[in-house]
């Protein structure tokens, strides 16, 4: 079964202007739904339905395939339906088929890959037919007794309780919030029932935390407070999984060097390196995985270093993002299978368009909340070592290299 993740962003937002390109962690909302699309293993291919040019481009660097999406489908009274509808169409006429469609929405940053995996294992083995994110609720609620009156002014009635019944929490039984953070479903029964739900329908438990979605600026602010803490990788990102990329880019500063230097008596700067990382470079190098230092200033020892290595170099940038893309393209590999290594807040652009953004240990705050994986060495004290040995477990002819390296110490 081929499985389509399709991501509606509409330019236009009336509750929080621009609200899918705000930044929560520093890393815009549809990328975010982007990423994590990525992250899960169970979808096969991502696309952004979009009216606007800048939602399109930052899909794009996020990793995703745009949909034009018409204005008549992108105004704020068009239906979620109308435009999932609209984007299978327009596969269809590239002649992309698809039997399983992931809806996901940009309003929900934080959620989890597992989540995805989880509602498309249940659509893929015919246990449901459509699926959402829920999270279990205890509350009582309450409606008006009479419908016609304002909200909240008159007699109350208990919906999911009776009223002269109080059981404890753990005598009760849960009902489901839906959250809105994603669907999952199959491609012939929602084009025949034109809605998310139909069939045998479950929910796909999630977290409260998971749960967030941003309607309003105070709820976008607390998404970002959140971030800090909801985006830290869990343990098994920081203790030795491999990275799976085809290209390895790096900062200079902070992340080959341990961001200090040292001034002699000539007044020349003298930085401290890490002899393991250039052990590390040449097995990627030998392998064929392109390595790229990429810096801001014009600084020579970056060129001693880079020639040292046997890798490529560019400096004095303005603009980072652009050059790296620009290289990416001339080397024939994808910003999505492409490793970027960095330490302080200027390496958050950069990381922003590639699929694997990394962050040493000691690295800004920001670049921590932003990283994808957070190493456990520090700049200049094996880092770079340490993400090549991760880049090489997951490409044989790397590993070839090491293994030849290991029995010629032997």
């Amino acid at each position: 079964m081929r499985t389509v993740a399709i991501i509606p962003a509409r330019g236009g937002s009336q509750g929080v202007p621009g609200k899918n390109l705000r930044p929560i962690g520093g890393i815009p909302l549809v990328a975010r739904a982007v990423r994590a699309c990525r992250a899960a293993k169970r979808i096969d291919a991502i696309f952004v339905t979009t009216d606007d040019a800048a939602i399109a481009a930052a899909a794009r660097a996020a990793g995703a395939e745009i949909i034009d999406r018409p204005a008549e489908l992108a105004g704020h009274t068009a239906s979620s339906e109308s435009a999932l509808l609209h984007g299978l169409d327009d596969l269809a006429g590239r002649g992309i088929g698809a039997d399983i469609l992931v809806f996901v929405q940009c309003t929900s940053p934080f959620i989890r890959p597992q989540d995805l995996d989880a509602g498309v294992a249940l659509v893929e083995s015919g246990a449901a037919d459509s699926t959402f994110s829920g999270i279990e609720t205890y509350e009582f609620l309450w409606r008006d007794a009479d419908p016609d009156s304002t909200a909240g002014s008159g007699a109350m009635v208990g919906q999911n309780h009776s009223a002269d019944h109080r059981p404890r929490r753990q005598d009760r039984r849960p009902d489901y919030r839906e959250t809105g953070a994603f669907y999952v479903m199959t491609v012939a029964g929602f084009r025949a029932a034109k809605h998310r739900f139909f069939g045998t329908t479950r929910v796909v438990p999630v977290s409260e935390l998971a749960s967030l979605e941003i309607d309003t600026a105070e709820e976008l602010a607390l998404a970002d407070a959140f971030a800090g803490v909801l985006d830290r990788p869990s343990a098994g990102q920081t203790d030795g999984e491999a990275i799976d990329v085809d290209a390895v880019i790096t900062d200079f500063d902070g992340v080959h060097t341990a961001d200090t230097a040292y001034v002699d008596e000539h007044g020349r700067e003298v930085v401290r390196v890490s002899r393991s990382d250039g052990m590390g470079v040449s097995m990627l190098r030998k392998a064929g995985i392109p390595f790229l230092i990429c810096s801001r200033e014009t600084n020579p020892v970056v060129t001693v270093r880079a020639a040292k290595l046997g890798v490529s170099v560019v400096q004095a940038l303005t603009d980072k993002r652009t050059a790296i893309l620009e290289w990416l393209a001339e080397t024939g590999v994808e910003p999505a299978r492409t490793a970027y290594v960095g330490n302080d807040i200027n390496d958050l652009g950069p990381m922003s368009v590639v699929g694997w953004p990394i962050a040493v240990a000691d690295a800004h705050p920001d670049v921590l909340r932003a990283a994808r994986v957070i190493l456990a060495r520090r700049g200049g004290e094996g880092a770079v070592r340490e993400v090549c040995d991760r880049v090489a477990a997951t490409h044989a002819g790397a590993r070839a290299v090491a293994d030849g390296i290991s029995r010629s110490e032997a």
